[in-house]
């Protein structure tokens, strides 16, 4: 078994995720050719392991490959990271990358009961009402049709419906920029209704686009913008994460459309249907006019497309040191 690389020297780490072949954080296999190699980090060269040490390799490669839920494949090579810091390259025919509820039921289950401990039963009633995330100082108290909100007011006593108002439709819950911030884009301040008044749109190359509404009219975001934009907005709008029940709901909806990228042309044709603030209003729905768990769809497609993307460029350089390591797999093997 290598302690190092056959052609530069580099020493391997060793990884724990795969038991029968500890060396390594990358490793590439061939299930049908029976081939097992070990990626150097340093010098990018692919060491073939020797016959004997490869069959369980490979069998136990597959098993975590196929376990793996954030992976992406092209016709010839497949990549997928695990969380143990291993990654496996996988040559053959790929597998449909997946999209699982454990990778997020963390993430918005952490969210829930931060929101939850933060702000009690009133701040959730509130955030019923408001469609989006409520600060949860601004739960607030109420007596004789007074509301009680010095987090709001500085100390000072205001009218429930002014402190309504603001807490439903002016207050500011996100500053974006309507562009690119290197070619000195302006931001622009987004308020709660304009959260409810923007839509997504669809793009074909990137899966989506937002037509974002805010205090200076309505500007269209598309590719990175929209991006970074919408990170922004689904960030507060999913504040108060969501139950198992949600996450899993979430899941199912992208699973139906095949991937995330499906998803994603589906959400923009329903946040941007004709009428769609009719329907909004008969849905019951709010930010994006999207129900809460599209909206947490949405935001899981985002970053499975981010993710994806980064693993693509890998790809590329991946499949040309495959080709060149094939050939010298087969002269290796026919010796």
């Amino acid at each position: 078994m290598y302690a190092a690389c056959l052609f530069c020297d580099a020493p391997f780490p060793g990884n724990e995720a795969l038991e029968s072949f500890p060396v390594g954080r990358r490793v590439a296999f061939d299930a049908d050719r029976g081939r097992l190699w070990a990626v150097c980090r340093r010098c990018e060269r692919w060491n073939l392991a020797p016959m004997e040490q490869r069959w369980e390799a490979i069998e136990d490669a597959e098993r975590l490959f196929r376990d793996t839920r954030v992976r992406v494949s092209t016709d010839n090579i497949g990549l997928a990271k695990l969380r143990e810091g291993l990654e496996l390259v996988r040559i053959g025919r790929p597998l449909r990358p997946e999209f699982a509820a454990w990778r997020y039921g963390d993430q918005f289950g952490r969210r829930r009961r931060r929101a939850v401990t933060a702000g009690g039963v009133g701040a959730a009633a509130a955030v019923v009402a408001a469609p989006i995330a409520v600060p949860a100082l601004v739960a607030g108290l109420w007596s004789g049709g007074i509301f009680v909100a010095g987090y709001l007011a500085g100390g000072v006593t205001v009218p429930y419906e002014m402190a309504k108002e603001w807490l439903l439709s002016e207050r500011v819950i996100a500053r974006v920029s309507l562009g690119d911030p290197a070619d000195g884009a302006p931001d622009a301040d987004i308020r709660v209704r304009h959260l409810r008044e923007s839509t997504l749109l669809q793009d074909g190359a990137d899966g989506v686009a937002l037509r974002l509404q805010h205090d200076g009219g309505e500007t269209d975001l598309r590719g990175a913008s929209a991006t970074r934009a919408l990170g922004a907005l689904l960030a507060r709008a999913n504040a108060w994460g969501a139950s198992a029940g949600q996450v899993r709901a979430a899941v199912h909806a992208i699973d139906e459309r095949g991937d995330a990228l499906g998803w994603l042309h589906a959400a923009a044709r329903r946040s941007s249907r004709p009428g769609g603030r009719v329907m909004a209003e008969w849905r019951r729905v709010g930010a994006l006019a999207l129900t809460p768990v599209e909206r947490l769809a949405v935001e899981m497609a985002l970053h499975e497309e981010q993710e994806r993307r980064a693993l693509e460029g890998e790809l590329e350089v991946l499949t040309d040191a495959w080709r060149d390591a094939e050939e010298i797999a087969a002269i290796a093997d026919s010796i």
